[in-house]
């Protein structure tokens, strides 16, 4: 299945299109999936960092008490740690520090994702054009186009952590067990 959803990315010549389409019609059958541990399989074993991006971005935004129309870029995850409650219930029953520490999981995988796709390796750089035009760019040493809203300043990230974390605290009321203050550690 992983490799034929990242085929299905690659074929067409706007990978990014593509990947919108098929987790427009992934993204409900995420919803139903009832354990924590088949969702993450699916998402850590996904072949496609650009599909899975946008899954993630679907259901980030799916938690958000107000969602944005903004494109994915790294403001766009600090709106996330801003405005994204804990994921909606799914059909296992968990508690509520399991839920927070799901959605630390997929904040801390997204980003990882977005760096994968626009950040990272040469390759990793042109994800978002087609393969026949992606080769030309690396022989081109084409460098991705830069995005305003991927330029955060440390104090931007310090404050939203900030926010986010008393959110955290006042939605568990206890200290945060050990996995919980690890995976903020990671994120930030």
């Amino acid at each position: 299945l992983q490799r034929m959803l990242s085929m299905a990315v690659e074929v067409d010549r706007s990978p990014t299109c593509s990947s919108r389409k098929i987790a427009d019609d992934i993204f409900p059958f995420i919803l139903n999936i009832p354990l924590r541990s088949q969702r993450e399989a699916l998402l850590n074993t996904m072949e496609s960092q650009l599909l899975r991006c946008r899954l993630l971005e679907l259901l980030l935004q799916h938690s958000c008490d107000m969602p944005t129309t903004s494109s994915m870029s790294l403001d766009k995850i600090l709106y996330f740690l801003s405005h994204s409650s804990v994921l909606p219930q799914f059909q296992d029953e968990t508690a509520t520090w399991q839920r927070w520490d799901e959605m630390l999981q997929y904040l801390s995988l997204l980003l990882l994702s977005y760096r994968s796709v626009k950040l990272a390796f040469p390759l990793a750089e042109h994800l978002r054009t087609s393969v026949s035009d992606r080769m030309d760019l690396i022989a081109q040493k084409a460098k991705p186009r830069h995005q305003d809203s991927d330029d955060i300043s440390q104090l931007d990230i310090q404050l939203k952590m900030n926010d986010f974390i008393s959110r955290m605290q006042e939605s568990l009321g206890q200290p945060f067990p050990p996995q919980i203050q690890e995976k903020l550690f990671m994120l930030q």
